[in-house]
């Protein structure tokens, strides 16, 4: 299905862009310069507030986004830290602003898989200081965050709803340039589904992402993210009863087609987490390395 994604991002690395909005609080974009296949331009770091600020995700680790960062809150106050979920293209860059600033870490929590298969990029030394619940609030001078749990492309994944101006900050749960990677075991494409579901549910006038432009009245793209999965998995139950039984390596060609090379490997780890949906809800099943439809 074609997806209303927003394919370019006019931000310069380093630049600053104002988002907020007559009658709202503050809010800054500054994006890193860690573009690649996976992180579409960049990882968006966002500033609240003005003198006294909350930052959400640092981004990676990197010298020039964190002089960035700091020239952007010259003459400012970092009350706190807030981070979307433990990959390190959003906390790589944690430490050394934290020892920047002083600022106080709050997030659902750390990484909750050991190292091992599929854990490529999480980042388990991040301990947060403070944890927050689902439905936790953050408030500052004008504006309140209320925290999502939304699971599934990260297990410790929160959302931000900005509630009174209905603005989310979506991290890499929902983003304006392209679907999220779901990686087991950490990652979870039924939890991931029922998030999305949840937060489609509510109407935003903005959708603030972890990568990708800022996107106005976001939800016909989460509607169509949502419906994209629901598709996808039909699509695996047809490539099943084609195939099956079959490996993975059978089974991406036939449910992606013809893939940019460098996403195979992340098409195998969504394909994996949508094979193990259909079998936890009894509609496939695997036996040393093959699945089939049941």
């Amino acid at each position: 299905m074609s997806m209303p994604f927003a394919k370019t991002d006019a931000l310069p690395v380093a630049a600053v862009e104002e988002l907020g909005r007559p009658g709202g609080p503050r809010i800054r974009r500054i994006r890193a310069g860690n573009a690649g296949p996976f992180t579409f331009m960049g990882t968006n770091s966002y500033v609240l507030g003005e003198g006294t600020v909350t930052l959400i995700d640092p981004g990676p680790e990197d010298a020039a986004h964190l002089a960035a960062l700091l020239a952007a809150l010259a003459g400012e106050r970092v009350e706190r830290i807030l981070v979307t979920h433990t990959h390190r293209d959003h906390t790589g860059g944690l430490p050394a602003l934290q020892a920047a600033t002083g600022a106080a870490t709050l997030g659902f929590g750390p990484h909750q898989t050991p190292p091992g298969p599929g854990a490529e990029g999480a980042d388990h030394d991040f301990q947060p200081q403070h944890r927050l619940a689902d439905g936790a609030t953050v408030a500052g001078e004008g504006w309140r965050l209320t925290a999502l749990h939304t699971p599934g492309h990260c297990a410790n994944h929160l959302c931000f709803a900005l509630e009174d101006h209905g603005i989310l900050f979506g991290g890499d749960h929902a983003m304006s340039c392209s679907t999220s990677v779901v990686i087991p075991p950490d990652g979870d494409m039924a939890d991931y589904m029922a998030a999305l579901a949840r937060v489609a549910a509510r109407e935003w006038s903005m959708l603030l992402p972890g990568h990708g432009a800022p996107l106005a009245e976001p939800g016909a793209l989460l509607h169509a993210l949502l419906a994209h999965r629901r598709e996808r998995e039909q699509l695996v139950l047809v490539a099943l009863g084609q195939h099956g039984p079959a490996p993975l390596e059978v089974l991406v060609p036939a449910v992606y087609g013809p893939i940019d090379p460098r996403l195979v490997r992340a098409a195998g780890h969504s394909l994996l987490a949508h094979l193990r949906k259909l079998a936890a809800e009894g509609a496939a099943a695997e036996q040393a390395g093959l699945w089939r439809g049941r």
